[in-house]
């Protein structure tokens, strides 16, 4: 039988358009999406990146990269710009394969104001 996927959802925003910010916001969001969804990396099977127009520093699938999480599936593109949107932002859709059958979607820092309803509290 074939393992069923999972879709999680996630955003955080970045202080500055710098390298550094961007894989540090970034590798917060993926440890965070990880633990609170009791992944394993193995479990991870394609990550799907949108930057806001304003974040073009780094791809942040580096920053996965950079975690040592060479085998997953990675994709980034760029946020549509719509007026009014949070700035300098990273969005993510991550597939997992579902060991527990739950999920928890992750909005760390500025982000939380795009789904209050699936805002982890405290992180980031």
């Amino acid at each position: 039988m074939s393992p069923s996927v999972r879709a999680i959802r996630g955003a955080i925003t970045v202080e500055d358009n710098k390298k550094e910010a961007i894989l540090e916001a970034t590798q917060a969001l993926l440890t965070a999406i990880v633990r609170e969804n009791d992944l394993e990396p193995g479990d991870l099977v394609a990550i799907l990146f949108t930057a806001t127009p304003d974040l073009d520093a780094v791809y942040p699938a580096q920053a996965v990269r950079e975690m040592g999480w060479r085998e997953v599936a990675m994709l980034c593109t760029q946020e549509m710009a719509v007026a009014g949107a949070l700035p300098r932002c990273i969005r993510v859709l991550v597939l997992a394969e579902d060991r527990v059958g739950r999920v928890r979607h992750v909005y760390l820092r500025e982000a939380r104001r795009l789904r209050p309803d699936w805002s982890t509290e405290g992180g980031g």
